[in-house]
C-alpha cells in the first residue's frame, strides 16, 4: 500500500510538472499581444492603447526572456503558489477554488446519472446477450456516442426549455438547472459505460466459477447477485472513476453552452484574455486530479477484489 502511494506521489508531481510546462510553453507560442489582450479585458478595447499595453508589459513583467520566466514560474510552482490572475489581480488559487467547485457538483451530478442510466441497462442487456434489449442499447450508444456534446445539449435545451418549457437552458441557480448540463454529459458517458457494463457481465457469466455455480444448485439470481455484481463491478467502477476525470475536463464545452459559472467556463474567457495563470493553474489541478483517481482506483479494486491486492503485495 505504502509504495503504491509513494509510486503515485511521483507520478502527481511528475504530471504537474509536465503539463505545466506543456501549457507554459504553448500560451508562450499564442499568436498576437499577450499584454495588448490582457490590456483590452481590462480595460475594454475602445480604451486600449500602445501606452496601456506596454503598461501592462512593464507591470506583469511580460517584457522578460522565456528562460528567466519559466525560471520564476518553476520557483513558484515549488512553492505551491499559482500567482495571480493576469485579468482579474486575485489569486489563481482563489480563482478556482470559486469555480472548481461549481464544475465538481456538475461532473458529480452527472456521474450519478450514468450510474443510473448505463450500468443498469448494460447488466440488463447482458441477462439475454443478442436479445431486444442488448440490440437496442447497441444501437442507441453507438448513436449518442457519434454525437458531439453540444449537439446533445441543444437538442435536450431545444425540448425541455423551448418547446416543453419544463427546465431553464442555461444559467445556475436552484436542482432544475442542474438537470440539462448534467445530462448532457452524462448521456455520452451512459454510451459507453452500458457497453462497458454489458461486456464485464458477458465475460463474468461465461468464467467457469460463475457456471459452476449454477450446477451446484444456485439460482440465477442469486448467482448474479453473488459472483455476477461483483467481479463486474471492477472494471465498471474503474471506467466510471477515469471518466470522472474526462467529465471534468469535458466540461469546457457544456459550461459555455449552459453559462454555467464553472472552471471550464472561465477557462475559455482565460484563453481568450490570454490569462496565462489561470490556463496553467486549471491545466495543474485537473492534471493532479487524474492522477489521484487513478491512485483511488487502485485502491478500491483492490478492496472489491483481493486477488489484485495480493497480486501487488508480490510485486
Amino acid at each position: 500500500m505504502l509504495h503504491i502511494l509513494l509510486k503515485r506521489l511521483g507520478q502527481i508531481f511528475l504530471v504537474i510538472w509536465s503539463v505545466g510546462t506543456l501549457t507554459f510553453i504553448l500560451t508562450r507560442n499564442l499568436p498576437g499581444d499577450m499584454a495588448y489582450r490582457i490590456a483590452a479585458s481590462r480595460y475594454g478595447y475602445d480604451q486600449t492603447d500602445t501606452a496601456a499595453a506596454e503598461f501592462v508589459r512593464s507591470e506583469l513583467a511580460l517584457d522578460q526572456s522565456w528562460w528567466q520566466s519559466y525560471a520564476n514560474w518553476l520557483a513558484d510552482l515549488l512553492q505551491f503558489n499559482l500567482g495571480h490572475s493576469l485579468v482579474s489581480g486575485e489569486t489563481v488559487w482563489h480563482e478556482i477554488s470559486h469555480q472548481f467547485g461549481h464544475t465538481l457538483a456538475l461532473a458529480f451530478v452527472a456521474l450519478v446519472f450514468a450510474l443510473l442510466i448505463g450500468p443498469p441497462l448494460g447488466l440488463l442487456a447482458a441477462r439475454k446477450p443478442n436479445g431486444l434489449l442488448d440490440r437496442f442499447t447497441l444501437v442507441g450508444s453507438t448513436f449518442l456516442r457519434s454525437l458531439p456534446a453540444f449537439v446533445i445539449g441543444i437538442g435536450l435545451i431545444s425540448l425541455f426549455a423551448v418547446k416543453l418549457k419544463w427546465l431553464p437552458a442555461a444559467g445556475y441557480g436552484n436542482w432544475s438547472y442542474f438537470i440539462l448540463p448534467a445530462l448532457t454529459l452524462a448521456l455520452g458517458l451512459s454510451a459507453v459505460s452500458v457497453r462497458v457494463s454489458r461486456q464485464a457481465m458477458v465475460s463474468v457469466a461465461e468464467a467457469e466459477y460463475y457456471r459452476f455455480s449454477r450446477l451446484k444448485g444456485l439460482g440465477a439470481a442469486m448467482t448474479f447477485v453473488r459472483h455476477g455484481l461483483r467481479n463486474a463491478a471492477i472494471p465498471i467502477l474503474a471506467y466510471h472513476s477515469v471518466q470522472l476525470v474526462y467529465l471534468i475536463e469535458g466540461v469546457v464545452i457544456v459550461e459555455t453552452l449552459f453559462a454555467w459559472p464553472g472552471s471550464g467556463h472561465a477557462l475559455v474567457h482565460a484563453v481568450i484574455a490570454r490569462d496565462v495563470p489561470m490556463i496553467q493553474g486549471t491545466a495543474l489541478i485537473m492534471g493532479g486530479i487524474f492522477v489521484l483517481l487513478n491512485t483511488l482506483v487502485d485502491l478500491l479494486s483492490g478492496v472489491i477484489d483481493p486477488r489484485i491486492k495480493t497480486a501487488r503485495g508480490n510485486e
